[in-house]
């Protein structure tokens, strides 16, 4: 290379690249030195006095711009189960998606309260990897090794909607369509795309999967004490509270995009408690930390209660007019004292279903609003209005068909079992400081405004439910119910959706509905009545004998079950996430002869499917987002065309339906009745059927996912209110987010402008009965499978034992920062922000035992397999446990097992009941409202490092 001082190239004022550079050093050197060009006799550079306004070389700012530049913008958000709901802005250049950002348009509707805008996370900000990703499935693939080898054979969309309609005719045919199940989560985060295979499976006669017991996020205390699935003020809502216990979730790890509030709330000088086992992400921003052994949350709250009722530190009004405390039981049964036994309600429709107080006066006093006494679980004409006042303490005899019965109230009964929790046992229990809980129960009870914000750390043990009833009743007990900044709010996953009826009708248009609990299905045909104990065995037998939780395919007329044959996944990872993983890969997978994925990337589910078609990423489809975190609803819409031959969910499915259709003309089916439902399945009309408008008559209007999102619009009272003008549609929740316009019946309160949506004020300030047996909150459940385990008040008891084998450690798999479920394990950005691969977190005591230092390859084992992870020391965890962090994919382990190797099947029988027995009004099985919970936090393992051997 030449030394001259110049390559050629010169601008418009004669200097040349090179001069320019050397200038630059000079300058750098004479700056120091404080002489300046002049004093050095260089001549050629121009003095420029406004270097932004005068700079006489401007081309190089067009590079920079032209980098950031873009041809157009779409507004999108993400299908994924983690509750934010997110608008964002889809940069589109050259045809491709290059970037996002958050969209920060939501309309403020309360100026008291901090700025809705911008939510969004890291994950948000980075989908876009994922349009064009490796793993991207871009055509239809057809399995041609084992399942889970990872050989295909690309075929084209005839082939393979073919053989799968050809797969359906046959079930069908042969009256297995109870055989043919589908798997998909959370229709809030995406309903359109819930509703296109759920909608097609139910012309089918197939059966629909729950999810939110299945995932371990269903509380089961809410159905059992309030008889509602779940309920949340929106997030907005943490701002108003004067003190709030952050118990279980981890906010600023799983609710990022709502963590602002939880903030923002201490500087309004709202007192922050966190409820952790470890110190965790959210611990840190806390003014005050508790820290419970695992699995003890039930005996610190339950030492909280006794506190607050010992002191009288309770809503006396509230127990009594919104709670069923003043209610009889016998002492004899154990069951509550009916009006039918004591000549009371003789007016009833059902005076045995009728209850009884005790007025200030001694006389006896049917219960108002009780389910004998109003029409069927939810009736807004009905009262709980007292119009006397009922005793509290009672404790007496009372006059029974000739004879004399002793009883006591439901609140004299409570008493008695607070009574258990004393400080020194709450603290040999939990370890946590005797002062310390008592005092937090104080400070929460005498707040004007508290709010428990409960999470995930509660939900995954077996006895959740008992930690579910024992935190509920903090907030009973002091009346924080129905008003701002009160509360319980459980926030996890998007389990309800706002605009219930459009999406209902439009995923369900028989209106015949197949349903089942994930959680029983799974384990039943993985085979846990040979691998669980003798008693849950029984009571599993027993729920299904009697009706109380189905099972499909149904047991025909001579008692034979068939198998389940065809298993359909869209929207979820069902094989990755499934407890009872070990179970799950040997005992079900075998029975089903076809598995068909719908996904944008190939993940582990997809892995071990027959059939992998490509759907549009969330970049490439009309849908709409909503969540409970707060009230808006705002659209999907694509930026681009679905790469490759991918095809959006909707399309998917109505592609197959019309396949299903022509091939049951070309082979002349008949239809079949159904055996459950008045109705028969038309293979030969299933195409016009899923495109037909089912509410207008109206046929093909349902041919593509915009037309399927204004459906949903229309039908919704929250978004097309019945007593107003009033509409949202679907062009406006892409002009902005759009606050919606009314809460369903499906909501406890109403939406009121100006204001943050607050739960229960149905119940609460307009007397409206709770959905339960009682009318009221229920604390006591008289079901005999409570009364024989001594569950009919909330409890503390120990987990079961053994559950993965007899092993030192507790393990557990908390949601991370890094992925929702399984999207985004496998992003780059996401692993480079960790370690990259599957970690196990372990305490620094725990390590040096077994001689395991930070980044050793360690075998975390129990008696179901052995799990081989990178070891990170955690000195913000507990002595004695294991996280590791959930969602990994299969592939992303050596050995293809996962952090569920580990988990076994096990559920809790008082989840599987109907209550009351006879007619199920209060618990009864209904998709993700009530059944059995994936549990996951009560296993025992051992670490050691790789290729050691057992001790």
């Amino acid at each position: 290379m030449s030394n001259d001082t110049t390559d050629g190239r010169t601008d418009s004022a004669g200097i040349g690249r090179r001069d320019f550079v050397k200038g630059l050093g000079v300058a750098s050197f004479l700056g120091a030195t404080g002489l300046s060009f002049a004093d050095d006799g260089m001549t050629g550079l121009q003095t420029v006095d406004d270097p932004i306004g005068d700079y006489p070389y401007r081309d190089w700012e067009d590079f920079y711009r032209d980098e950031w530049d873009w041809d157009s913008i779409s507004r999108s958000t993400h299908s994924v189960n983690c509750t934010g709901s997110c608008s964002w802005n889809v940069f589109v250049k050259d045809g491709q998606v290059w970037r996002e950002e958050q969209a920060g348009d939501y309309p403020t509707f309360d100026e008291s309260l901090p700025d809705p805008n911008p939510r969004g996370c890291q994950k948000g900000a980075c989908y876009t990897d994922y349009v064009n990703a490796d793993q991207r499935v871009l055509h239809p693939l057809r399995r041609t090794g084992d399942r889970g080898e990872g050989q295909w054979e690309r075929i084209s969309w005839d082939e393979a909607l073919t053989e799968i309609a050809d797969h359906v005719i046959d079930e069908v045919q042969a009256g297995r369509y109870d055989a043919i199940s589908g798997f998909t989560p959370i229709p809030a985060m995406s309903p359109v795309s819930f509703a296109s295979g759920s909608r097609l499976v139910n012309l089918l006669g197939g059966v629909s999967h729950s999810f939110y017991d299945w995932y371990s996020d269903l509380p089961p205390g809410q159905p059992i004490t309030w008889g509602t699935q779940t309920d949340n003020a929106e997030s907005a809502d943490w701002h108003n509270a004067d003190y709030i216990i952050a118990w279980g979730s981890n906010i600023n790890v799983t609710r990022i995009p709502d963590a602002k509030y939880f903030l923002d709330a201490g500087y309004e000088g709202a007192k922050r408690v966190g409820i952790f086992t470890d110190y965790s992400q959210t611990a840190i921003h806390t003014d005050e930390w508790l820290a419970p052994e695992g699995g003890t949350d039930t005996a610190l709250a339950l030492g909280m209660a006794r506190t607050i009722v010992d002191e009288g530190l309770y809503d006396e009004a509230h127990l009594k007019e919104q709670t069923d405390m003043p209610l009889l039981v016998r002492e004899d049964t154990g069951k509550f004292l009916r009006a039918s036994e004591v000549g009371l309600a003789t007016d009833a429709d059902d005076a045995e279903k009728v209850f009884v107080m005790v007025d200030s006066a001694g006389t006896l006093r049917p219960a108002p609003g009780s389910l004998g006494d109003r029409d069927g679980q939810h009736d807004p004409e009905a009262s709980i209005d007292l119009g006397f006042d009922p005793q509290l303490s009672v404790e007496r005899s009372v006059d029974v068909g000739g004879g004399t019965v002793e009883v006591r109230s439901v609140w004299a009964n409570l008493r008695e079992e607070l009574s258990q929790y004393t400080p020194a046992f709450v603290h040999e229990e939990t370890s946590v400081g005797e002062d310390t809980y008592q005092r937090v129960a104080r400070e929460f009870a005498a707040a004007d405004a508290a709010k428990i914000i409960h999470g995930k750390g509660v939900n995954d043990w077996y006895h959740n439910d008992l930690g579910n009833r024992a935190i509920q009743l903090l907030v009973t007990l002091t009346g924080n119910l129905g008003d701002p900044g009160t509360g319980l709010d459980h926030y996890v996953g998007q389990e309800k959706i706002w605009t219930f009826h459009g999406w209902q009708v439009l995923s369900f248009p028989t209106g015949s509905v197949r349903g089942v609990p994930t959680t029983l299905w799974t384990y039943f045909h993985a085979g846990i009545l040979n691998n669980t104990d003798p008693d849950t065995a029984a009571k599993i037998r027993e729920s299904i004998d009697r009706g109380w939780m189905p099972v499909y395919p149904s047991e025909r007329a001579d008692g034979f079950r068939p198998d389940p044959s065809t298993l359909f996944v869209w929207r979820g990872n069902y094989f990755n996430q499934a407890k009872g993983n070990v179970a799950l890969e040997e005992q079900l997978w075998p029975k089903l002869d076809l598995v068909v994925d719908i996904n944008f990337r190939m993940d582990s589910t997809a892995m071990y499917s027959d059939i992998v078609l490509p759907a549009a990423s969330h970049y490439e489809k009309h849908d709409l987002s909503e969540t409970d975190m707060h009230t808006y609803v705002h659209p999907f819409t694509p930026a681009v065309e679905p790469l490759g031959e991918a095809k959006t969910d909707w399309a998917i499915f109505r592609d197959l339906a019309e396949a299903i259709q022509d091939r049951a003309r070309e082979r002349g089916v008949d239809p079949v009745d159904d055996r459950q439902f008045d109705r028969t399945i038309d293979l030969t009309t299933v195409y016009d059927d899923y495109v037909r408008d089912w509410e207008t008559g109206e046929e093909g209007a349902l041919a593509d996912g915009r037309a399927a999102s204004e459906f949903i619009l229309e039908h919704s009272e929250e978004s097309n209110p019945s007593d107003s003008d009033e509409r949202i549609t679907f062009e406006d929740t892409v002009d902005q987010p759009q606050r919606l316009l009314a809460a369903g019946d499906h909501w406890t309160s109403d939406i009121e402008e100006g204001e943050a949506y607050v739960p229960w004020q149905r119940y609460v300030h307009d007397k409206e009965p709770w959905p339960t047996f009682t009318g009221r909150q229920q604390y006591y459940i008289d079901h005999d499978w409570y009364l024989e385990l001594g569950e009919e008040l909330p409890t503390h008891k120990e987990g079961p034992e053994s559950t993965g084998g007899s092993y030192p450690l507790s393990y557990n798999t908390p949601h991370g920062r890094w992925s929702i479920h399984s999207t985004w394990r496998d992003s780059t950005k996401m692993l480079r922000l960790q370690r990259g691969e599957p970690v196990v977190y372990i305490n620094p005591e725990d390590a040096d035992e077994r001689g395991i230092e930070d980044g050793d390859t360690v075998e975390v084992y129990n008696d179901l397999g052995t799990v081989e992870v990178q070891a990170k020391i955690y000195p913000s965890g507990e002595p004695g446990t294991l996280r590791q962090f959930f969602a990994w994919e299969k592939f992303q382990y050596p050995d293809r097992t996962n952090f569920n190797t580990l988990v076994p099947m096990y559920m809790k029988p008082t989840q599987l009941v109907q209550y009351p027995e006879d007619t199920g009004e209060h618990l009864h099985f209904f998709p993700n409202y009530w059944g059995p919970t994936g549990v996951n936090s009560d296993v025992n393992v051992d670490v050691r490092p790789a290729g050691g051997e057992d001790e």
